[in-house]
């Protein structure tokens, strides 16, 4: 499959890379999320950074987004600027642009400033996903526990469908860090988000992450694209170091 180079080198990618190929498009479905009704998993492993080995200053996340076969299926990137990047680290807001293999948008997080900390509940997390840009089709919802990290994943219309939940104890530095899709009684576990440990070397000195995400391949297309944007929230309050925050090891 050939691709126009500008749209992916202009953001650090190869246009050389193995894409999924483009499915067909399906009625009531977001144009770019097609891709999302062919799939169970996905693999988000963040780009390496050089800068950020040599030097405190971070750099702009990137992503790819891959599915079982190792394929691309979107690439990520971080947008803000490096005075909010470097001054609130991993607090700070972002609009995270999910792209397709044309470099069109086809997904946007957005995050606003937030506190991170459970004893602080009248300001906890949030997040905004637009499909396409500028039409919400969902809301991630930090829910206050005392104990575990919570989220509630909410639709179109502000009704929640699911719930995410993390352990107590979210360092990585021996092991998986698995946080569970629920049902909303959370008695059913319908899939999970979880952090790979990858390489000790490569975790010690850089904050490159590995995310896998399994869902069921028969969730609305919708609410799959909310648990994708709640993998990249859990990135950065959990395991994402840098600038003038720090990743929290554990919830409270």
């Amino acid at each position: 499959m050939n691709h126009p180079p500008t749209a992916m080198t202009a953001y650090g990618f190869n246009p050389q890379d193995m894409w999924m190929p483009v499915p067909p498009s399906f009625p009531f479905c977001p144009p770019g999320l097609e891709y999302l009704t062919q799939i169970d998993w996905l693999l988000i492993q963040q780009k390496y950074e050089i800068l950020e080995l040599i030097t405190a200053f971070e750099t702009a996340n990137k992503y790819e987004v891959k599915n079982r076969l190792g394929q691309m299926v979107y690439f990520a990137t971080e947008e803000n600027n490096c005075c909010v990047r470097n001054c609130l680290g991993t607090l700070r807001p972002f609009t995270m642009v999910i792209a397709n293999h044309m470099g069109q948008e086809v997904i946007r997080l957005v995050r606003p400033y937030r506190c991170t900390s459970c004893c602080c509940p009248c300001c906890l997390q949030e997040m905004e996903v637009h499909a396409p840009p500028g039409i919400p089709i969902g809301y991630i919802k930090q829910l206050w526990d005392p104990c575990l990290p919570k989220f509630a994943l909410r639709n179109e219309a502000q009704k929640d469908v699911l719930k995410i939940i993390g352990p107590c104890l979210t360092s990585s530095c021996c092991g998986d860090v698995n946080f569970e899709v629920t049902s909303l009684d959370e008695k059913t576990v319908v899939g999970r988000i979880s952090k790979q440990w990858s390489n000790f070397l490569q975790e010690f000195f850089t904050d490159v992450d590995i995310i896998g995400v399994k869902f069921p391949i028969d969730l609305e297309v919708k609410i799959k694209a909310l648990v994708l944007g709640t993998a990249f929230l859990i990135d950065f309050l959990f395991f994402e170091e840098g600038g003038g925050g720090q990743r929290l090891g554990v919830w409270c």
